[in-house]
């Protein structure tokens, strides 16, 4: 069932979207995005190469995981090929998630106002 699910073994499909070559390194990035938010949030750590625009690093972790979770619910919803409306519903849920971590992301980069 799971090598049917990731385009191998008899019952595989042709033309699948999501294939295990490309879930292992979906995986991979997803849970190393999620790792660096957890550390952001709950030790205040952002990677070196983000430290000097990132003004709230708890709120770039709470991007950084909703972006994790936003590519694993791309991947579930990439395997779910049954022929609802499903597969579709579950993409766009995830385009919309991926763009509402990145405005996350993006908030935590804003400065404080000026004090006049």
């Amino acid at each position: 069932m799971i090598a049917a699910a990731f385009g191998a073994g008899p019952n595989a499909r042709k033309g699948t979207t999501v294939n295990l070559y490309l879930a292992i390194p979906v995986l991979l990035m997803a849970s190393l995005i999620a790792a660096s938010g957890i550390a952001a949030i709950t030790r205040g750590w952002v990677l070196p190469w983000n430290r000097r625009t990132v003004r709230r690093p708890r709120l770039h972790g709470i991007g950084q995981s909703v972006i994790a979770v936003s590519l694993c619910w791309h991947l579930a919803f990439g395997l779910l090929r049954d022929g609802s409306n499903a597969s579709e519903w579950g993409v766009l849920t995830g385009s919309a998630l991926l763009v509402a971590g990145a405005l996350v992301m993006l908030a935590s980069t804003r400065g404080e106002a000026p004090a006049r």
